[in-house]
């Protein structure tokens, strides 16, 4: 996911999804959102990115999170930036070995987690926390540049072939801001290795499947979705849009979670208010008198922040696969930012919303969480990550997961 969105509770950890029938916020309803959550999959604390473009980290870290206890291990604090260094090595000799012809930064996909735990293992918080350049928290904008500009310099050159010492450069920088990785770690008593501490770990990564709606590929086969993050170019199952909903629906009907890739660009996607929906646009054949007259006034910029100057529920759009592939097609539905779908919720005219665990700290309305309408869903939805377990019978067959 990109950096444009990507920078920016402690729950009792259950295997199965409660019903939840209290007002997120008792509000005006006149006046504001109020949310009644239905289904709520207890999730470990909301944890903070901070100033990195690391959300795909952090959401499929907490989704692994989840997992672990839901299959009966204990919670955990697993370590994100152990997956990001590891990444960054290996985007880097993509890199290299591509003359420099890829992507190569801070985001990533919903993919790279499964990646590097099948790869590399894993580590607990405790263990490598990444923090080793007199920060807080995470803040990689000169790690960032620094990464770029030493890559950058290598691939051109300038020695008219490769050196031997590159690999060496690029784990100074990595050790200088990240730290370095403990060949061994001591967990609970126990000493484990990466790998090791994966392999202790009550869950495997092949059980996971990625799952995308795109009409410019076959449904029930698999394709590589077109976005810069994509640097593995992961191969996603392609589903009708109808039926990928659903496969959601039933993920969190049953009790699990969902790493969700999105768009969150959108003037609908309010962030402060803690909500994120898709208003329909006005239209001027439907307006008369004092409306019509300073509508017809306003400039273009005027009417589009218009549609999204809302307060409470407003009539949203209906998203089709033909309008969902457009969006796509012109690039307005961008690869932005990686969360986790935890529950759903209803507002108090009845509409529904997926809820959504962010990794921007706890400090805002819904204590880091906010709500998705359903057409917002449906339309700047890129990709998710599901247990194969929750992706119904008939779908699955379909797939060949059967």
């Amino acid at each position: 996911m990109k950096k444009l969105a990507c920078a920016a509770l402690a729950a009792a950890i259950s295997a199965s999804a409660v019903n939840a029938a209290e007002p997120a916020e008792n509000l005006n309803a006149d006046t504001a959102f109020v949310f009644t959550d239905q289904i709520v999959i207890p999730t470990t604390s909301v944890k903070d990115q901070n100033k990195s473009g690391t959300c795909w980290c952090f959401a499929g870290t907490s989704f692994f999170e989840d997992e672990i206890v839901r299959k009966g291990g204990k919670p955990m604090d697993l370590s994100e930036m152990y997956t990001v260094r590891k990444c960054f090595e290996d985007k880097a000799e993509r890199f290299i070995r591509l003359y420099g012809e890829t992507n190569f930064a801070a985001g990533g996909s919903i993919m790279d987690v499964p990646y590097v735990w099948k790869r590399y293992g894993a580590m607990p918080e405790e263990a490598y926390r990444g923090l080793e350049y007199g920060e807080d928290k995470h803040v990689h904008g000169e790690l960032d540049a620094a990464l770029s500009a030493f890559l950058n310099a290598v691939v051109k050159k300038p020695n008219k072939k490769l050196s031997t010492a590159w690999r060496a450069g690029l784990k100074g920088i990595l050790d200088a801001y990240l730290g370095e990785v403990p060949e061994t770690f001591v967990y609970e008593g126990k000493t484990y290795t990466p790998e090791s501490f994966a392999a202790s770990l009550p869950i495997k990564t092949d059980d996971y499947v990625p799952l995308t709606s795109f009409t410019h590929h076959p449904y029930y086969e698999t394709f590589a979705v077109e976005v810069p993050d994509n640097w593995l170019w992961a191969q996603y199952y392609n589903l009708p849009l109808d039926e990928f909903k659903a496969v959601v629906d039933n993920s969190l009907e049953k009790g699990y979670t969902v790493v969700w890739a999105a768009d969150v660009s959108e003037g609908g996607f309010k962030w402060a208010d803690g909500v994120a929906i898709m208003p329909k646009g006005k239209d001027q054949g439907d307006m008369e008198g004092t409306e019509l007259a300073r509508w017809v006034k306003l400039s273009d910029k005027e009417r589009a922040n218009a549609r999204f100057d809302f307060k409470g529920p407003v009539e949203e759009i209906t998203v089709t696969p033909e309008s969902r592939q457009e969006m796509f097609d012109n690039q307005e539905t961008t690869d932005d930012h990686g969360m986790e779908i935890v529950g759903t919720a209803t507002d108090q005219k009845g509409n529904r919303y997926y809820k959504v665990k962010n990794s921007w700290d706890s400090n805002q309305k819904y204590d880091g969480f906010f709500y998705v309408s359903e057409p917002y869903f449906l339309a700047k939805t890129v990709d998710v990550l599901v247990n194969r377990e929750a992706i119904p019978a008939a779908t699955a067959k379909k797939l060949g997961l059967k």
